[in-house]
C-alpha cells in the first residue's frame, strides 16, 4: 500500500501575505520525503477560506519535479464543464502529466447554496459533465465549437471517482475510470467494507483513501477530527499502527494522508509503519 499526503493549507497561520512561500516550502519537503503523491481537497462556502485547488496545483507543479498532483475530488456539478475541462488540462500540461482527476457529485448542500448551483440534482449533473468534458478532451464538437488540445493531454488526465456509500458510482470508478477514492474523514469502517466489497467485485484496481487525518500527540482543536470518524489516525501511535494495518487489509492501494498542523515528522513516521 503507497502512502501519499493531502495538503491542507491554514488561513489563520500568520502573516497572510506568506501563504505561497509557506505552501511551496512544505511541498518541496514532500517530494524530498519521497513521498508519492500530494494531493488537494475542495470546498467553498463551509465557514472557511479556501483557495481554488486547481490554483494549488498549479503552484504545486512548478515546485516540484517527480510527484503525482491530485484533487480529492473536485465537485464538478459546481463548475462549467467545458470551462473546467480547459482548467483541467493546463494544469495537465503544466505539471508534465502528473495530474491525477478526483471528481465527485459534492455533499455539502452550502458548497451549491453559495453558487446557486442545483444540489438535488447533482449526481445526474455530474454524470452530463463528466461526458461533456469526455468529449472536450478527445477534440470533439461542444455547442457547435471544439476546445484545441494541448500536445500530450489528449484524452484528459486519469479519473477517479469519490463516492463513499453508492453502488452504482462505487461500480461506476471500476468500470468508467482510473480509480476509486472514498473519503476517509466521514466514512466509517463499515462504509469502507462495503465499498471496498463492490469495486473489487466490479473490477475496481486502484483504491485510494483520501483525507485520513494524522495527529499521533493529542493536539488541541483534534477532538472534532477524532469525533467525525474512527477511521482517521487521531488517536495515540500503537491505535493509529492498528487503523493503519486494517486500511491496508481492507485492500486500499493508496491512502492520502493529511496534517491539520503541517507535521511531515509525523506523516513520514506512519508512511514507515507500512511495510
Amino acid at each position: 500500500m503507497r502512502v501519499g499526503t493531502m495538503i491542507r493549507v491554514d488561513p489563520d497561520v500568520k502573516p497572510h501575505d506568506q501563504v505561497l512561500g509557506r505552501m511551496a516550502d512544505y511541498a518541496r519537503r514532500i517530494e524530498a520525503a519521497g513521498f508519492p503523491g500530494i494531493w488537494v481537497g475542495d470546498s467553498l462556502g463551509r465557514g472557511r477560506p479556501t483557495l481554488d485547488p486547481l490554483i494549488e496545483l498549479t503552484v504545486l507543479a512548478s515546485v516540484t519535479q517527480r510527484v503525482e498532483l491530485g484533487i480529492s475530488v473536485l465537485q464538478l456539478p459546481l463548475r462549467n464543464p467545458i470551462e473546467l475541462a480547459h482548467r483541467v488540462q493546463s494544469v495537465q500540461a503544466l505539471s508534465g502529466n502528473r495530474l491525477r482527476l478526483g471528481v465527485g457529485s459534492g455533499s455539502t448542500r452550502a458548497d451549491f447554496e453559495l453558487l446557486g448551483g442545483d444540489y438535488d440534482h447533482r449526481f445526474r449533473t455530474l454524470r452530463n459533465s463528466l461526458e461533456t468534458m469526455h468529449r472536450v478532451w478527445r477534440g470533439a464538437p461542444v455547442n457547435g465549437g471544439a476546445l484545441s488540445i494541448w500536445p500530450g493531454c489528449e484524452g484528459g488526465p486519469p479519473i477517479l471517482m469519490g463516492a463513499w456509500r453508492s453502488p452504482r458510482w462505487i461500480t461506476y470508478a471500476a468500470k468508467d475510470c482510473q480509480g476509486w477514492t472514498p473519503s476517509g474523514r466521514y466514512s466509517s469502517w463499515e462504509d469502507l467494507e462495503a465499498g471496498m466489497q463492490i469495486y473489487r467485485e466490479a473490477g475496481g484496481t486502484n483504491a485510494v483513501l483520501a483525507n485520513v487525518a494524522v495527529d499521533l500527540a493529542d493536539r488541541p482543536g483534534s477532538a472534532d477530527l477524532a469525533a467525525a470518524t474512527d477511521v482517521a489516525l487521531v488517536c495515540p501511535p500503537d491505535e493509529a499502527r492498528r487503523r493503519l494495518k486494517r486500511m491496508e487489509q481492507l485492500g486500499f492501494d493508496e491512502v492520502l494522508l493529511v496534517s491539520h498542523y503541517g507535521v511531515l515528522d509525523e506523516l513520514e513516521r506512519v508512511r514507515d509503519w507500512v511495510a
